[in-house]
């Protein structure tokens, strides 16, 4: 199989691509640029409609599809997740295809657009280095009942099989932690293996409304820190953790005491809860959205209660449970023409996170941000600020997203600031993916992190047919 830095490798694409773009290449400095990866792609060709009333198939695109696929299948082979390139054609008949590696340093971003640069090797956003508040006083849920629930499941499910011991005892030195008895007497009674269920989705189906959710069996359980969680800076940067006082469940990213043991059938994970809000009770049920990156919502006050189908009580007593405090600002906050309206009504002292969007009045000062005590984010659109050398004054930035004129004043100005742990350039439409790079790579060097490297390949694809 050739490699990917191979003219063989990308021949098809190459064609395909200079017969659907030919005007575009054609004019001075034309290009195209697209990403393939192992999981997707994305390319600029045409595509033909295909018939209403019935989904697209492979047939509606087969040439794309065989020449990506070529592509892909070379990535595959060389164990590489990803590679984004540009197309140009300097003069008829002749291709030059570049080829970027963004190695270790650079995330993956959405479709050929780059991803955030990580200053500091492995660091991740403030959210994702929160812990959870200790609960010296949290207590099961009075409706806790081991015994109970295991009675119930053995009525349900007759011919399950159990986790003996063993079993338990391993799943516990893997994890670190005890298991919850009322986990420990769920698994006694079904250890969920599909083998044991002899290939029947009946059989599994009936586990899952008997226990309330898809068990995981016990070798599957794991913990759900944050680190299990991960997400891009880009997006992970505008996210802020908050546990209010009238809480059943902390408002974390993950938890060294949130157990996982299963699922909604949506993605959506069910955990045992041993770190609780102020309101919540020690082994508590929660579930954690796929479709989010903070925080679970309470589903029962007890494995018990779930299994007997028993909901949560949400709203507790006041005098358990302390009255929720006054509305405070938000920590994150949106700076738009149709959200908050200027910097000044955006700062407070517990801002954490600006993200100054699209702006249709006189470019905005940063004054009001100086010396607020946990901003650490600061994204702008592209000509919004009325200058950027005041990001200097702000201290405890750990992320910053700009566009490359912006990036370019602090550059060439030695202002960028050096407490950051990750960076994004902020790109709007269509750009020449080179100068971006060539940019990238100068704030990279800043922190002496790997640049983004670049391969050309010189193919002749003969004239157009």
């Amino acid at each position: 199989m050739p490699s990917i830095d191979e003219v063989a490798t990308w021949e098809p694409l190459l064609r395909l691509l200079r017969h659907d773009n030919a005007e575009r290449l054609a004019a001075p400095g034309g290009y195209v640029a697209g990403k393939i990866g192992r999981g997707g792609w994305s390319v600029p060709v045409a595509r033909a409609a295909f018939p209403l009333g019935r989904a697209a198939l492979v047939s509606d695109m087969q040439t794309e599809w065989d020449a990506v696929g070529r592509v892909r299948s070379v990535l595959e082979e060389s164990d590489v997740n990803e590679v984004s390139f540009m197309l140009e054609t300097p003069e008829p008949g002749k291709a030059l295809l570049h080829l970027f590696d963004p190695g270790p340093a650079v995330e993956s971003g959405l479709g050929t657009r780059l991803g955030a640069l990580v200053l500091v090797e492995g660091a991740v956003p403030e959210p994702w280095r929160r812990l959870p508040d200790p609960a010296p006083d949290a207590a099961p849920a009075p409706t806790a009942d081991a015994a109970l629930l295991e009675r119930t499941l053995r009525e349900r499910l007759p011919s399950a099989i159990g986790a003996t011991e063993e079993e338990l005892t391993a799943t516990e030195e893997r994890l670190g932690v005890a298991l919850p008895e009322e986990l420990k007497a769920l698994y006694r009674v079904t250890r969920a293996r599909w083998e044991d269920l002899g290939g029947d989705y009946g059989a599994a189906t009936d586990m899952a409304r008997a226990v309330g959710c898809e068990l995981f069996p016990p070798d599957e359980v794991y913990v759900a820190d944050a680190a299990s969680r991960p997400a891009p800076w880009e997006h992970a940067a505008m996210d802020a953790v908050e546990t209010r006082p009238d809480a059943a469940v902390q408002g974390l990213v993950g938890s060294p005491g949130w157990i996982v043991f299963g699922d909604n059938g949506g993605g959506d994970r069910i955990a045992v809860d041993l770190t609780p809000g102020p309101c919540g009770h020690l082994g508590q049920i929660i579930i954690m959205s796929h479709e989010e990156n903070c925080g679970a919502a309470l589903v029962a006050d007890s494995l018990t209660d779930m299994v007997l189908d028993r909901r949560a009580e949400v709203k507790r007593d006041e005098e358990e449970c302390g009255a929720p405090r006054e509305k405070q600002p938000p920590a994150v906050a949106w700076v738009n023409r149709s959200g908050i309206p200027s910097v000044a009504a955006a700062a407070h002292p517990g801002l954490e996170a600006l993200s100054i969007g699209v702006w249709e009045h006189e470019p905005l000062s940063l004054e009001p941000l100086v010396g607020l005590p946990r901003l650490r984010t600061l994204t702008a659109y592209p000509g919004t600020l009325a200058d950027p050398l005041e990001i200097a004054r702000l201290d405890g930035l750990e992320f910053l997203e700009l566009a490359p004129e912006e990036w370019r004043v602090l550059l060439d100005s030695g202002a960028v600031p050096r407490g950051l742990s990750a960076a994004a350039i902020e790109v709007q439409g269509e750009r020449n993916p080179l100068p971006v790079i060539e940019l990238a790579n100068e704030i990279l060097a800043l922190w002496d992190r790997p640049p983004i490297t670049r391969t050309v390949i010189e193919a002749d694809l003969g004239p157009v047919a």
